[in-house]
């Protein structure tokens, strides 16, 4: 059964960022923003509270100490630096859930750092070391290093797949700084080819394969809304995928 994911929780002191109300019903994971890339505490708080109000799952959703890029600013930390960012923020949000009596359900790395641990070893490994403590599965790229590391320091992995980005001819994601409004015939399409064919249209036109079984959207799109109510009929409606929403 294919899950329906999105990061959420960005929104942090009087600046706001994403529909989460208007998201939430539609989704099964809500990946919470932790405090480094956007978020604060009492907007985590509230996004757990939003998320458990519906009956959602929980992730943490762990970023680069980058609030002005959003996260989308590459950086280059030591190893062992980027797992004690990744454990600071991952830890900040379960103290949270336990307050709330609610499970961390799984992590999903934020912005560039996402692009950077796909492609480098060391960044994926050290991303890997800091979810293994928490004991749930991580989030990220079938076929690359998100999955090799995982796989090697035995923590859960999850692949993803992002209707409302766009892939490089090698796989990888073009990740933009500003979001614009989605195309929501296309990202219909492309949902539906993922699901129905396993297969992905690259930036060059190039087709390539996909493996995923869970879909990841943003928050910050003008329109977010209906994104998710979008690609969450799309699940629904394509045989195999599965019923999982409301």
């Amino acid at each position: 059964m294919v899950t329906l994911n999105c990061d959420m929780g960005e929104s942090y002191g009087n600046w706001r960022f994403g529909d989460d109300a208007g998201i939430m019903p539609h989704i099964d994971c809500a990946n919470v923003a932790c405090g480094f890339h956007a978020s604060d505490p009492w907007t985590m708080l509230k996004t757990v509270r939003l998320a458990k109000s519906h009956g959602k799952a929980v992730g943490a959703h762990p970023g680069l100490p980058d609030r002005e890029g959003f996260g989308r600013r590459e950086m280059r930390l030591q190893p062992e630096e980027l797992t004690a960012a990744f454990l600071y923020q991952i830890g900040a949000l379960s103290g949270i859930l336990s307050a709330e009596g609610v499970a961390l359900s799984h992590v999903k790395p934020h912005g560039i750092i996402y692009g950077m641990a796909a492609r480098d070893m060391d960044t994926a490994r050290a991303i890997a070391a800091a979810v293994k403590p928490f004991g749930v599965p991580v989030f990220g790229l079938a076929g690359t290093c998100h999955e090799t590391a995982a796989s090697e320091l035995g923590v859960p992995f999850l692949g993803e797949f992002f209707p409302d980005l766009t892939y490089a001819p090698d796989g990888s994601l073009i990740i933009p700084r500003q979001q614009s409004a989605i195309d929501l015939d296309a990202i219909e399409q492309r949902m539906t080819r993922a699901l129905t064919e396993g297969k992905l249209v690259a930036t060059d036109g190039s087709v390539r394969k996909v493996e995923f079984q869970t879909v990841c959207i943003h928050s910050d799109p003008p329109n977010a809304r209906d994104v998710a109510e979008r690609v969450r009929r799309v699940i629904d409606t394509t045989p195999g995928a599965g019923a999982s929403g409301p």
